[in-house]
């Protein structure tokens, strides 16, 4: 008797969780993951899956309220760009018709690839700003550089300017009540993104990061991309700095920064930013340069950076150079990079050679056979870790942004990737990809035949379950 209830129970609750989780519309390989999970570790799979299951994140009501007036502001810099200016308008039109922008036109892009120049332009920037400065950050230490922009955020709070940053509760929960006590005391306004706390656990994931670098000043200079404020970054600040890559670009381009600046502080803030001429302003001279901001997060099903690397990649004829500091692709990118170096493309890959996860690194190198056997270049960068995300493709497409090539990036945190159009970016990402194959040793297929059993067993186990990384 009691064995036809336990066994009634327990098909209850398969068919219950099973349908939830198959009207998801995951992959396929994480759909079964969760399945087997819940079927064998009931409970704990239970517990487990409340806290990192859900997919969605519902912000699409947040989106709508704020946006409603950014977006008639943004829509009116798309008049600035005539199409046929634009030869890569295919990939262009992914990104719009998933509700990006579309691309504007820049009047500078500057790209730096070393902390200290970056910081250099980011503190003379925020300390000319007379209207307002917008930050928002993954991580933020309470180091050198933490403090001196923390100290130019005081000076220009109390010069009148308005303050707004967002820092996410995990990345940056070094920062204590000593570290934002002086800005708050300044007129700073300070929104932590989705902390964790017990009750909000039923209705957000405690995983969905804000992965974002954004700093507007006056919504005419912005600056995105893999460095976060730290002195992991700074050759001057840290012994072991990383090698980084960011961008800094002005004019119209900068608004669809603004516009996700502004998503992000209603729902960390819960209050509106003022949308007024200061927010949007006019750009004072026509750009040269043409950008295209994408963002995408686990509040919509676009993913659209996903789609839009896909697509570079599925486009890219001459070449195909990408620098990631985690490599986990799903099967349609593996498929996408593959097939673009089996039609003679020259794909190469920049990874670290030790990573910051042990269990990255090993699902990583399972993918790393049938890249070599389809005819991709993969280096290992030696020299300290790179944290860069980039993408060089053919001679006129560049990407700088903060999301990796796995699935973290592409569906759970929320991130931004600038791709900048025509030869002048794309030459520059180009030059820095070739220095740094100086100081990286390319990896061959006899360096997986001569792998041991436990090895190949440890990297084969890691992606088995790369799909839940």
């Amino acid at each position: 008797m009691w064995t036809l209830v336990i066994t009634g129970v327990f098909v209850a609750w398969m068919a219950s969780i099973g349908v939830v989780i198959i009207l998801q519309r995951r992959s396929a390989a994480a759909t079964l993951a969760w399945l087997l999970a819940l079927t064998f570790l009931p409970i704990v799979g239970y517990i487990i899956y409340r806290l990192i299951g859900p997919l969605r994140l519902e912000r699409k009501r947040v989106k709508r309220s704020v946006s409603k007036a950014a977006v008639r502001e943004v829509l009116k810099a798309q008049a600035l760009l005539a199409e046929d200016e634009l030869e890569h308008q295919q990939l262009a039109r992914i990104g719009v018709e998933l509700g990006e922008a579309s691309p504007l036109r820049a009047a500078e892009v500057e790209l730096f690839f070393d902390g200290n120049a970056a910081y250099t332009s980011i503190l003379r920037c925020v300390s000319a700003a007379t209207h307002h400065v917008h930050l928002e950050y993954y991580i933020w230490e309470p180091d050198t550089i933490g403090l001196e922009l923390r100290d130019a955020l005081i000076e220009r709070a109390k010069a009148g300017v308005q303050v707004r940053m967002v820092v996410d509760a995990t990345g940056s929960n070094n920062l204590k009540k000593t570290f934002f006590a002086p800005l708050r005391a300044a007129g700073v306004h300070i929104a932590l993104f989705n902390p964790i706390r017990l009750r909000s656990l039923r209705v957000r994931r405690p995983d969905f990061r804000t992965h974002r670098k954004i700093i507007v000043c006056d919504g005419r200079v912005g600056f995105t991309g893999g460095m976060n404020i730290t002195d992991n970054h700074s050759e001057s600040r840290s012994k072991e700095f990383w090698r980084d890559t960011h961008i800094r670009i002005t004019g119209a381009a900068v608004w669809p920064l603004q516009r996700m600046f502004m998503e992000d502080w209603y729902f960390a803030a819960e209050e509106l930013c003022p949308v007024t001429d200061d927010t949007f302003p006019a750009p004072t001279k026509d750009g040269e340069h043409l950008v295209q901001i994408i963002g995408s997060g686990p509040d919509s099903a676009a993913f659209a950076i996903h789609k839009m690397f896909f697509t570079a990649a599925n486009q890219s004829t001459d070449r195909l150079w990408m620098t990631t500091p985690y490599f986990v692709p799903d099967e349609a990118l593996l498929m996408a990079i593959t097939s673009a170096a089996l039609r003679d493309c020259d794909v190469r890959l920049l990874v670290p050679k030790k990573g910051d996860s042990r269990l990255v690194d090993l699902a990583a190198r399972s993918y790393f056979p049938e890249l070599l056997e389809a005819g991709v270049r993969i280096y290992e960068y030696e020299t300290r870790f790179i944290h860069a995300k980039t993408i060089v493709c053919d001679h006129d497409v560049a990407i700088v942004g903060t999301a990796n090539l796995d699935n973290r990036s592409f569906r759970l945190n929320f991130e931004v990737a600038a791709i900048v159009y025509g030869e002048t970016a794309n030459t520059s990402l180009a030059n820095a990809f070739a220095k740094d194959l100086l100081d990286a040793r390319e990896i061959t297929r006899s360096d997986f035949a001569r792998q041991p059993f436990k090895a190949r067993l440890g990297q084969a186990g890691a992606r088995l379950i790369s799909p839940l990384l």
